[in-house]
């Protein structure tokens, strides 16, 4: 009979990582313990190297790691460059949006302007001609009574 609790399917199980980090942390642990030198030849001691058989990444690689880098912030670059063409577009386009109806509006505030002035100007004129002949009338009749007292005085002085 299989006993109750977990199966196992013959192969062996990897531990976790959050296994192997606390593992990690017990040696840590112990190491410090055991330190009786100076720290830095301890940890130099106790702290795993890499076996020199092992890969080295060659200048190639790096040269590769270098132009893969160096293709992604040309990319970068090239994106910025981009957004920043199309918001100068933008902004370009707002400017002359606004330019033209900024200008619109000031022709249209001129054209008002332009009209009640001449409106105010025949206005002015038309009062100052209604006045100017309205004096033109008082001026006749008062040559008229000039003219009439004149005669009148100059009718007293040959009946005395």
């Amino acid at each position: 009979m299989v006993p109750s609790g977990r199966k196992h399917s013959g192969k062996l199980a990897k531990p976790s990582v959050g296994d192997q980090a606390i593992r990690a942390y017990e040696f840590e642990q112990e190491d410090k313990k055991d330190l009786s030198g100076s720290e830095e030849d301890a940890i130099e001691e106790k702290t795993p190297t890499l076996e020199k058989q092992g890969k080295k990444r060659t200048s190639a690689a790096v040269e590769d790691m270098g132009g893969e880098v160096q293709n992604m912030l040309e990319r970068f670059g090239a994106d910025i460059n981009k957004s920043l063409l199309a918001k100068r577009k933008r902004l370009e386009m707002y400017t002359k949006a606004s330019l033209k109806t900024s200008n619109q509006k000031l022709e249209n505030v001129w054209k008002i302007q332009q009209e009640q002035r001449q409106k105010l100007n025949q206005e002015y004129s038309q009062q100052f001609l209604t006045l100017f002949q309205q004096w033109d009338m008082d001026m006749q009749k008062a040559e008229e009574q000039e003219e009439k007292l004149a005669v009148s005085i100059m009718l007293s002085f040959v009946a005395l």
